[in-house]
């Protein structure tokens, strides 16, 4: 039988308030299949650590964390910053296929007219793209899961994980760990759908200040590039099936994740 993810876990919970950092949340408390729990204080996922101020910092230092898992590109560090740096915290820059596929297309995001938003993003053309990038991302990034989940096994944990928004790259990595550890898929994807809360979604920069650049029209193109959404997740798990058949054989032969190391990782994260 599913068990319900607590109301207080998903709509209740007392959020920090980070000034310099979005989408930040402990992922604790989401069911397994067996009945257990994701411990609290164990996993935790965010945006960018790039603009996190000086009482940001001393909130995550409070954590206690052993590593950050930084999935930006150098196209994302060069835009927003490198993460600020926590006193004793490991950083592992291990980075992911970006939804959005590149600068000139953030270029076109940030600087394109209507017309040329039109011409690439309408017509469900902006979600299709992000479906995409999700099958990619599980496609032709095992490696770098892998090395994720043996580093989680090995000491890598309390550890946070974080891309630009916290919704694609690392919601991804956030949903292969919870599958490796046996949580609920509908927990996984309540949690993943958190992202698009509003004051934790990515906030869009234009270049252009007028009212036509963040118009009516404008913003429904760009939404759903920053919108976390179930079909996309959904891209995800049909491409781990397509793939390999079943969840199991992904993590034993895609990401060459024994059984061993999947009992350390319960060990680790779980209650």
């Amino acid at each position: 039988m599913t068990q319900q993810v607590p109301p207080t876990k998903l709509s209740e919970l007392s959020e920090p308030e980070l000034s310099g950092v979005r989408n930040f949340r402990d992922v604790g408390g989401l069911p397994t299949v067996d009945g257990r729990r994701v411990r609290p204080g164990r996993l935790f996922r965010s945006g960018h650590l790039a603009h996190a101020t000086a009482a940001d910092v001393e909130f995550l230092s409070s954590l206690g964390l052993h590593t950050i898992f930084d999935f930006r590109n150098a196209a994302d560090q060069r835009l927003e910053g490198p993460d600020v740096a926590l006193p004793g915290v490991r950083n592992m820059n291990l980075p992911l296929t970006d939804p959005a596929d590149g600068a000139e297309f953030w270029m076109m995001v940030r600087d394109g007219d209507l017309d040329q938003l039109r011409s690439i993003l309408s017509g469900g053309r902006a979600a299709d793209r992000m479906s995409a990038a999700y099958r990619t991302i599980i496609k032709e990034r095992t490696a770098e899961h892998s090395k994720v989940l043996h580093a989680l096994a090995e000491d890598s944990v309390p550890a946070l994980m974080h891309c630009a928004a916290g919704k694609d790259r690392a919601g991804l990595s956030i949903a292969v760990t919870l599958l490796a550890v046996g949580v609920e898929r509908d927990a996984i994807e309540a949690d993943y759908l958190e992202s698009s809360v509003k004051h934790r979604r990515y906030k869009v920069h234009r270049s252009d200040s007028s009212p036509n650049a963040m118009s009516p029209e404008v913003m429904e193109l760009l939404d759903p590039l920053f919108d976390a959404r179930a079909e996309y997740l959904a891209a995800a798990y049909d491409t781990i099936e397509q793939t390999w058949g079943d969840v199991d054989t992904y993590l034993s032969v895609g990401l060459e994740v024994s059984d061993e190391t999947r009992e350390r990782l319960r060990e680790r994260l779980l209650d």
